[in-house]
């Protein structure tokens, strides 16, 4: 995540990277856990799913480059992906 607007000038693209990734994969932990809380019928699966498609949206908008050329190649494409998970978690209330 090269040229983020926010990260970069103050840690460095090393440091950037890093935090990037940790905060990835938290975002990839707590949708796996959202998916198995769903699966196994367990009523905290939408805050895990919430929560990790709210964290998603966040690194995408923070490690941005600010620049709009070649967004699917930057997160654009998992930004409405984690956008549309958003939306199903909040809007529609499967019950279990």
């Amino acid at each position: 995540m090269d040229g983020s607007w926010l990260f970069s000038k103050l840690l460095g693209d090393p440091t950037t990277r890093l935090l990037a990734t940790v905060a990835l994969a938290l975002t990839a932990l707590g949708l796996f856990a959202g998916g198995l809380g769903l699966f196994l019928r367990q009523d905290w699966w939408r805050p895990a799913a919430v929560g990790a498609t709210v964290l998603s949206v966040a690194i995408f908008l923070l490690f941005w480059d600010g620049k709009f050329q070649a967004l699917a190649e930057k997160g654009g494409v998992g930004l409405l992906i984690s956008l549309a998970l958003l939306t199903i978690a909040l809007i529609f209330k499967w019950s279990l």
